[in-house]
């Protein structure tokens, strides 16, 4: 079971096999200090003075409007929240990034989306990869918003294989520019962009990024694209006609930019996550209101038990969204402070710590967009009708809220992505635990099984977490013993085997959170947390059942299959909790407060 220890932070992924975790290490929204507290406050009015105010004119898209705002943003200090603090920033500091991310999308406006570009993914690669002349000439004005930036890695036969980029560089006779020949799409920001970090294969094999001037002669940018969502943010193809950019605008080392790109993703996936944290808790809060508002039958929908149910469990959602995003949010940050400027290893150092959590931040990016799309959905059917119109704020979040399972990945590939890192890890030894328990596998779960959780609130729910994660080490080693290597080619058993892992990770980070407000304020003062944790852990644990016996499905047959699947059936016995009861209890506290409650 999960207990208090004193060891630091776990590895990448340690967190599957490893039951021993230090509460002080993990990271909950009520321990944020004043300075986190006053950057919400700050983001917070931000959007309510400068984007929220502009109403209907805030969801349009207006290039001059877009670098206003951007350049406001960064008046106010926004854009540089990871930037280091010899170049105009803040310092590097993952949570300030995730604490921003979120509070950005607390109101909506898809505006929002042009600020996020700009101080994620579009100035990432250059404090991270560049050389220090790069960093100096661009990241002080990249910063206080005189200059956008876009990043460009799409291509139209390339979106989730991004190493099958067609875009191509070669280097001039005089060796003093490289010329890029190519086309990228979807590429946000680009309508007005001054510059680009550019993917492109030198030579047509080495994986390579560029920043591009947007004044580049052969540079060209497309129309805008006609979207579903995202109205007010701009979104470009480009195309590069033998463009040349000088030889010290290459970021990093050629044949390298693989790296770049993905490890850079790595910091968008957790952005995603506090994103989609931010846009689930306007969702839920405008869908409270509404709740309350509309009268049928003589008495307001809120009071319908089935309306209720639904708002309890966008809330219970969120909950454990926000228990994910802010814990993944401190390790990545332990990693951040390691990185030194000045260190002559700093790109390798930089991948090296941005990557350790790249299972994590996946799935941050996977629970949280498909937490917007419930949240979304939800709200929009508690509006019945009018939640169609274009007048109620939910419609275009139930637009917006669509890309997020697109964008940073689909949740099909991170989905695959988490399930093959681990099995990567596992054969470099970098997970000598899991190995271990995976050994071990049925004769642990037996073992567990016949053990009788404590007396203390949570003890079953972390005695449920314990067999969730014996179960993935079983699943998990019977997929490797059927298939090997050639595990990479079965989809269905890597996205299952991921959905094992991702409620695991859920559950856990609920539970945690949770254990930390009933030691520090009680059990009865976090009665609605625990409440949540409690239905949402009984919950997630039928789904680990579910997707172990899938993969079993899978990977078995016969007896063998027999003997796992009465294993399985045998693991999910669990003493029964009321659902009903403690969903209306939690709906009845977003109901009174008509917002996200813990």
């Amino acid at each position: 079971m999960t207990k208090v220890s004193s060891n630091s932070s776990l590895k990448g992924g340690g967190f599957i096999a490893n039951n021993e975790v230090n509460l002080e290490n993990v990271l909950i929204p009520e321990e944020f200090t004043d300075e986190q507290k006053m950057m919400i406050k700050t983001t917070v009015d931000f959007v309510e003075k400068e984007i929220a105010s502009l109403g209907e004119e805030g969801q349009k898209l207006n290039y001059k409007l877009s670098k206003e705002v951007v350049k406001k943003a960064g008046d106010v200090g926004l854009l540089g929240v990871c930037l280091p603090e010899e170049y105009g920033g803040l310092g590097l500091d993952g949570i300030r990034f995730a604490l921003i991310k979120e509070a950005l999308n607390l109101g909506h406006s898809s505006m929002t989306a042009t600020i996020g570009g700009q101080m994620g993914i579009g100035m990432l690669p250059i404090i991270f990869f560049g050389t220090p002349e790069q960093r100096q000439k661009y990241l002080p004005r990249l910063q206080d918003g005189t200059i956008t930036t876009a990043f460009a890695l799409t291509e139209p036969q390339s979106g989730t294989d991004a190493s099958s980029i067609k875009a191509t560089a070669e280097l001039s006779e005089d060796g003093k520019h490289y010329i890029l020949n190519g086309s990228k799409v979807f590429i946000t920001n680009a309508g007005f962009a001054d510059i680009f970090v550019v993917f492109a294969k030198v030579n047509g094999t080495d994986f390579t990024a560029f920043i591009v001037e947007r004044e580049s002669e052969g540079l060209s940018i497309g129309p805008e694209e006609k979207k579903m969502g995202l109205k007010a943010s701009s979104t470009c193809s480009m195309t590069f006609d033998n463009v040349h950019v000088p030889v010290e605008n290459v970021l990093g080392k050629i044949g390298e930019g693989h790296k770049f790109a993905f490890n850079t993703l790595n910091f968008g996936r957790l952005s995603v996550g506090a994103g989609c944290l931010g846009n689930s808790k306007h969702a839920l809060e405008c869908s409270a209101k509404y709740a309350n508002e509309r009268v049928q039958f003589g008495q307001p929908i809120s009071s319908f038990p089935l309306i209720g149910k639904k708002l309890a469990d966008i809330n219970i959602q969120t909950y454990v969204l926000e228990s994910m995003v802010y814990r993944t949010a401190g390790m990545f940050n332990e990693k951040l402070q390691e990185i030194d400027f000045n260190d002559p290893n700093l790109e390798e150092n930089s991948r090296r710590l941005i990557g350790e959590y790249m299972i994590e931040c996946a799935i941050n990016k996977v629970f949280g967009s498909e937490t917007l799309d419930f949240a979304a959905d939800e709200g929009l059917q508690i509006h019945g009708g009018y939640g169609y119109m274009q007048e109620y704020e939910i419609e275009s979040i139930y637009r917006d809220a669509r890309i997020k399972r697109i964008f940073e990945g689909t949740n099909e590939m991170n989905r695959m992505f988490i399930t093959k890192m681990i099995a990567k890890k596992l054969r470099k030894g970098q997970l000598p635990e899991l190995q271990e328990a995976m050994e071990k596998g049925e004769e642990e779960l037996r073992s567990l099984m016949s053990v009788h959780a404590g007396n203390r609130a949570l003890d079953q729910e972390e005695r449920l977490l314990s067999i969730a994660k014996k179960v993935y080490h079983l699943a998990l080693a019977q997929a490797l013993k059927t298939y090997g290597h050639t595990l990479e080619q079965e989809q269905e058993v890597l996205s299952d085997l991921a959905d094992v892992t991702i409620q695991v990770y859920a559950m856990e980070s609920a539970l945690l959170r949770t254990r930390k407000l009933v030691d520090r304020k009680g059990e009865q003062a976090a009665a609605n947390a625990v409440n949540m944790t409690v239905a949402f852990i009984h919950e997630a644990f039928d789904q680990v059942i579910h997707f172990a016996k899938h993969t079993m499905y899978a990977a078995c047959s016969g007896e063998g299959l027999s003997r796992q699947l009465d294993l399985l059936q045998e693991a999910s016995r669990k003493p029964p909790v009321n659902p009903v009861v403690l969903k209306r209890s939690i709906a009845e506290k977003v109901i009174q407060a008509e917002k996200f409650v813990v």
